[in-house]
């Protein structure tokens, strides 16, 4: 009876097996990638209408459907719609040359999906695309839950040293200053700035863990970004001409040497801790 089990057990293993490679090949077979940069591109004519650009949708989609469909591929002409971030999201391969791409983008406060069926013509037929069947509006998923992760012990002393270094680093950063910068980089050491884009605000936060003398820190900076207008003595409520603050957190390595600290490498902080 054992011996039975076991051989029902391989035959439905091995019948399931065929399938299974069968998808893989078929996924391998069909342009994924070509077929969803196509499918964003239609998404960004299809999800962006006024009544007023009716004539200017039509001739931009034409270029995405096939011939004899409607124009407005079943839009009425009458409402509004705008949709920016748009980006390739999954694609559902059902055979060599079918598959339905859907697209991520954003309507105002609101992520969305914009499932696009799309046919491929093979080798055969020109290696090309177009838009096969209506597409179809879908809620997109929400942002995960994000656990709380313990930060790492710190090192009070080591940053008391850094922090009045650090401060003076990153004004230069900002400012593009590069002579002031060598004082601050591991010898040998030079790196791209930020090139008068931002001014330094204040460094609000430094997290130095416990270490030798090569520590990876992490600092929360606060940007001053500019307005781009002039400059004017006069008191002004109009909060575009205002310089607003912009906090954001790096992952800095630094190299004691000596008495002080020098930076070997700069980049995005990754995942909040604490």
């Amino acid at each position: 009876m054992v011996n039975g089990v076991r051989a029902l057990f391989e035959r439905a293993t091995q019948s399931n097996t065929p399938a299974a490679n069968e998808t893989s090949q078929v996924a391998q077979g069909f342009p994924s990638d070509q077929a969803s940069a196509f499918a964003a591109q239609f998404a960004g004519v299809y999800l962006n209408f006024t009544a007023a650009e009716a004539p200017s949708r039509a001739g931009k989609l034409a270029a995405f459907l096939p011939d004899g469909a409607d124009p407005q591929f079943g839009w009425d002409s009458y409402g509004r719609l705008g949709a920016v971030g748009i980006q390739p999201y999954t694609i559902e391969v059902t055979d060599a040359k079918n598959a339905v791409v859907s697209v991520v983008f954003q309507t105002g406060n609101r992520r969305l999906l914009l499932s696009v069926p799309v046919y491929y013509s093979g080798d055969d037929g020109g290696r090309k695309f177009v838009v096969s069947g209506r597409p179809a509006l879908l809620p997109a998923p929400g942002a995960a839950d994000l656990p709380q992760v313990a930060g790492p012990e710190g090192d009070e002393a080591a940053q008391t040293e850094l922090k009045p270094q650090l401060e003076a680093f990153f004004k230069a950063y900002a400012q593009g200053d590069t002579q002031s910068l060598k004082r601050y980089f591991v010898a040998g050491e030079t790196l791209p700035d930020l090139g008068g884009a931002l001014t330094f605000g204040e460094l609000k936060s430094v997290v130095v863990p416990v270490g030798g003398a090569t520590r990876e820190i992490k600092a929360e900076v606060v940007w001053v970004v500019p307005t781009g207008a002039t400059p004017s003595a006069e008191p002004t409520a109009d909060p575009n001409s205002v310089g607003g603050r912009l906090e954001q957190a790096y992952r800095l390595t630094v190299v004691k040497q000596g008495d002080k600290w020098y930076v070997q490498d700069i980049r995005g902080a990754g995942r909040a801790v604490g």
